[in-house]
């Protein structure tokens, strides 16, 4: 198994205790005006699972690594997070993160290690891949993992924030 599926594993199991003890009040608070409240992270870290779930898949038939984008506010904002029952949003997110870590888990080694000089991951990924570089599925996978603990790290901090 990939070490960031581990890590995946191990993020979702640490920071669920933490995020389910801040209850409704906390979970809807924002931190400052623009900034997300928890709800709305984890709202996000939901959206990019979902994105991500798509292209993790898809990404097994093909030669290249170019995925569509989105409005991450816009998302946000349309689902309403911020109106969310608090163990709902976490109940979704903490099954789809094991979800994806199955499917990192069953993507085949040379899938997910073959260049592909074709890609968008210096628009898409958390920590971009120039567009001259080729990339991988396995950069991207790592990257989706970085991505969660850094959000998580807003919220709770710790051990399951870090990177």
């Amino acid at each position: 198994m990939q070490d960031y599926v581990t890590e995946l594993l191990d993020a979702t199991a640490k920071a669920l205790p933490a995020l389910r003890a801040l209850g409704d009040e906390s979970s809807a608070s924002r931190p400052a005006p623009g900034r997300w409240s928890p709800r709305e992270i984890i709202g996000h870290l939901i959206d990019s699972a979902s994105h991500n779930h798509r292209r993790f898949v898809t990404a097994r038939w093909s030669d290249d690594l170019v995925f569509d984008g989105y409005d991450q506010d816009a998302f946000v904002s349309a689902q309403h997070y911020d109106q969310a029952p608090w163990t709902d949003l976490l109940d979704l997110w903490a099954s789809f993160n094991r979800h994806l870590a199955r499917v990192m888990a069953a993507t085949p080694a040379d899938v997910r290690a073959a260049e592909r000089r074709r890609h968008n991951l210096d628009q898409i990924a958390w920590r971009p891949v120039p567009a001259s570089e080729p990339a991988t599925l396995d950069y991207l996978m790592s990257d989706y993992v970085g991505h969660l603990r850094h959000h998580l790290a807003q919220i709770v901090g710790g051990p399951a924030g870090r990177a």
